[in-house]
């Protein structure tokens, strides 16, 4: 696995911290690892953006940026309005290999969710996928309405023939409601997938040193990590 590309069900969903999380992990196992952030938007150049605070909590890891726009919107409607070029499914597919040439993991992390649009042509995460056979990771919301979301993009992959690692839940609360707990059980369910993690509220504020000796409690070993699926499922049963 070379090459994962990281999407989310939507916004705000924790896929930055996750992708850190992923990386940390994989830097702890001893792989060299490369986070590839296609698009960045509402963020000003002289700002840290996301592939900057994967590096922050991750460590050693390298880092790439292929575009940067100012405004906080999808990419594609981004570049039009700052009157840059937009970036393209191909960039990301090659810049993606290059890195892949150097290091033993690249981590593709997108904007938003999956379909979000890149270029005026109407090209997505899912089509750059598609361009370097890439599994992908989903990391989904833990309360009310993440079953919807999370499955609408299972879909979406496979009906694009794209294979989708699985589902690690991006911000798990400290103290989960009823919706979130069964949630645990569902979401395996419902995107055929196997849930590879769970990581927690807030850990995008811990200390890096924290973060990265927590990293690989958070995730599966399918991801390099410890997290057990189901322990996990039978401490937060309701």
């Amino acid at each position: 696995m070379p090459v994962l590309v990281i999407t989310g069900t939507g916004t705000e969903v924790g896929k930055t911290v996750t992708t850190a999380a992923v990386a940390a992990t994989a830097v702890a196992a001893g792989r060299s690892v490369a986070v590839l952030k296609a698009a960045q938007t509402g963020v000003r150049p002289d700002e840290s953006g996301d592939a900057q605070e994967v590096a922050r909590l991750a460590g050693a890891v390298t880092t790439a940026e292929l575009a940067r726009y100012p405004e906080p919107l999808a990419p594609a409607t981004a570049a039009r309005r700052a009157g840059r070029a937009p970036v393209r499914p191909q960039e990301i597919a090659e810049a993606a290999a290059k890195l892949a040439t150097e290091h033993d993991l690249v981590l593709v992390e997108g904007a938003g969710g999956l379909l979000v649009r890149f270029d005026e042509a109407g090209g997505t995460l899912a089509d750059a996928a598609a361009l370097m056979a890439a599994p992908v990771l989903v990391v989904a919301s833990a309360g009310l309405g993440t079953l919807n979301t999370t499955e609408l993009t299972a879909r979406e992959l496979r009906g694009r023939g794209l294979d989708l690692l699985g589902v690690v839940i991006g911000s798990w609360p400290e103290a989960p409601d009823l919706a979130s707990r069964c949630n645990v059980a569902d979401l395996p369910e419902v995107s055929g997938a196997p849930l590879l993690g769970a990581v927690p509220a807030g850990a995008g504020s811990l200390a890096p040193a924290d973060f990265r000796a927590g990293a690989p409690g958070w995730l599966a070993r399918r991801l390099s990590g410890t997290w057990d699926a189901e322990a996990f499922r039978g401490q937060e049963a309701p």
